[in-house]
């Protein structure tokens, strides 16, 4: 009988799966990430076939020894899968996975969440009225800015980024321009979007500019000091892709002093850790890493990364494979 251990509790939807198949599931019982050693500790002569990790799973070369002979597969319940070591994985013949594309729609309906919040001084406005100050209508209270007709800069045009622009084109008759490291004129056709050879020739143009990017080596502080003195001082940044991708001390800095107007943020550079003075700031929305979290998207992942297992141990080569670079 398969052993799969699952290092964090995830809907039941995708234990189900594994348990109907008649696998012994194992699930860490505390519900919090697992720090590396724990971890190893937690595979360590345990013999498991297969392991369902996190995101917040840092799964090295040491951990994956730690897993041993047995383990075929790590099913990384993420769409990222950066947390990984996928070249030490392949070298000893363990399959990872993730789960892309089903959060599509929730992280783009949470992308546009946060700039309509942003813009619109939602957060600042709630806490305006709690704390007894609302005392009657005023032309000028807390005035935001409109989504509608303006400039919505996508950086990185992948399933998210292309559906975000979706959403701005169709429902508010943005102007779409975008960069990234090829052109896509299908795209380009089906929403009216305008390509920019260069990050600052966007970053200099729009008026909310939309992370993207998966975090690889070259796009870790893509968004830096330099970067942000480009933008708009009317301009805001929305990041729902990786924190890294942003400076986030430099952007504390811009924030204050004004350089940009504001920045909505689900993602920070150490999790969960922010950097010092961001919190204290009003023009900035911060929500804990939760663009995917719907029920429906979270259980639909938890089924997917099920099912990868299922294929792995079936012989069947499990649908979302990654491939080493």
């Amino acid at each position: 009988m398969p052993k799969v251990y699952v290092t964090r509790m995830i809907p039941q939807a995708g234990i189900e799966k594994l348990k109907e198949k008649g696998y012994d599931v194992t699930i860490n019982p505390d519900d919090q990430a697992l720090d590396t050693s724990e971890l190893i500790d937690a595979l360590k002569g345990k013999g498991y076939d297969a392991v369902l990790c996190l995101l917040t799973d840092h799964v090295n070369a040491e951990v994956l020894d730690a897993a041993g002979s047995n383990c075929r597969i790590f099913a990384n319940y993420a769409v990222g899968y950066d947390n990984i070591d996928v070249k030490a994985a392949s070298e000893r013949n363990i399959v990872i996975t993730n789960t892309p594309g089903i959060l599509t729609e929730s992280v783009a309906e949470h992308t546009f969440a946060l700039m309509l919040a942003i813009s619109r001084r939602i957060a600042e406005a709630d806490r305006f009225v709690r704390a007894g100050k609302y005392k009657g209508w005023a032309p000028k209270l807390l005035l935001g800015n409109d989504v509608s007709g303006k400039i919505i800069g996508i950086v990185g045009l992948g399933r998210i980024g292309s559906r975000v622009a979706h959403h701005a084109a169709g429902g508010f008759d943005a102007r779409i321009i975008y960069h990234d490291l090829t052109r896509n004129e299908e795209f380009e056709k089906s929403v009216g979007a305008v390509y920019r050879e260069t990050l600052e020739e966007l970053l200099g143009e729009a008026d909310y500019v939309s992370l993207h990017v998966p975090l690889l080596p070259q796009t870790k502080h893509l968004i830096n000091a330099e970067k942000l003195k480009l933008m708009k001082h009317s301009a805001y940044l929305i990041n729902t892709s990786r924190g890294p991708v942003i400076d986030e001390a430099a952007l504390v800095h811009a924030l204050k002093k004004k350089e940009i107007k504001g920045a909505a943020l689900d993602v920070f550079e150490d999790e969960p850790e922010l950097k010092p003075g961001l919190a204290e700031l009003d023009n900035v929305i911060l929500t804990p890493h939760i663009a995917s979290g719907t029920e429906e998207t979270r259980n639909k992942m938890a089924e997917m990364a099920a099912e990868n297992i299922i294929a792995v141990f079936e012989g069947r080569t499990p649908p979302q494979l990654v491939k080493p670079s």
